[in-house]
């Protein structure tokens, strides 16, 4: 049974062997994989999360999603509480619990057809994620985890912000939260400028990624999107791609959140 484990982790960390041990404790026939991002980058995670779940998976998939900077209540937190956990369910069956803070729920309540708040302890344990929520994955799986009283606990998550850097993977492709338009495509050849974070860079408009020459940075629908639920419209999300080189190094972005802004001829 795929279970995707999202977290702000590091790499290779010892938190997600300790956070994968816990899961295979109670899902034995799991087989955890784990993704991190940048330290309580919520933004990132949810543009992952979604990515992951929203894609053709083996039936059962789960995600234990936990990006949680407590930033719920700045005030002293008792017993280490933090915020409460939602789980999102998309319309294939593949299942996400996770942490509902800032935007990690907000790329999957556009592509879930159910999101809701469940009931399970938020304190207890500083490493919330190893000690308390393995367990609710367990019970999320058999069909066991309750739902919180409908209500003062109706669910409703920050939506995706505006052009801005969602993520920015390995080869330093930087995935927007820009959706590719059908205004976009008509200018799809010509060039374009690209402001990063007030500094603008000239670009291409492709149709693809590779609809560029060696070393000309493009504009172009990227590999990233997904359906939304209910009108099964299909989302893709624009990207800033290099070819030969990195767009993030090439734009100076370093971070989710950095503002973009597309300037069309």
């Amino acid at each position: 049974m795929l279970v995707h484990l999202i977290a702000d982790f590091g790499a290779n960390d010892l938190a997600f062997a300790e956070v994968t041990q816990a899961v295979l404790t109670q899902l034995p026939a799991a087989q955890p994989v784990p993704t991190s991002v940048g330290p309580f980058d919520t933004l990132a995670a949810g543009f992952v999360a979604a990515q992951l779940a929203a894609a053709p998976a083996p039936s059962g998939a789960l995600m234990l999603l936990n990006v949680a900077p407590r930033r719920d209540d700045k005030g002293p937190r008792v017993d280490n509480d933090g915020e409460r956990l939602l789980v999102a369910e998309l319309p294939s069956g593949f299942r996400v619990l996770g942490v509902d803070a800032g935007y990690a729920f907000s790329f999957l309540a556009l592509a879930a057809r159910q999101l809701w708040a469940v009931d399970w302890p938020t304190k207890g344990s500083q490493f919330r994620s190893r000690d308390l929520f393995p367990e609710a994955l367990a019970h999320l799986h058999a069909g066991s985890l309750k739902a919180l009283e409908p209500g003062p606990h109706e669910v409703t998550v920050p939506a995706v912000p505006d052009s801005c850097v969602a993520y920015i993977d390995g080869f330093g492709n930087v995935k927007t939260t820009i959706e590719w338009s059908e205004d976009l495509a008509r200018h799809a050849g010509g060039e374009i400028e690209v402001e990063v974070a007030g500094v603008r860079h000239p670009a291409r408009l492709a149709g693809g990624s590779f609809a560029v020459s060696e070393g000309e940075l493009a504009v172009a629908p990227g590999s990233s999107g997904f359906q939304r639920a209910g009108t099964g419209e299909r989302v893709r999300w624009v990207e800033l791609f290099l070819r030969g080189g990195s767009a993030a190094g090439a734009t100076r972005v370093v971070a989710s959140g950095t503002p973009i802004i597309l300037h069309l001829p």
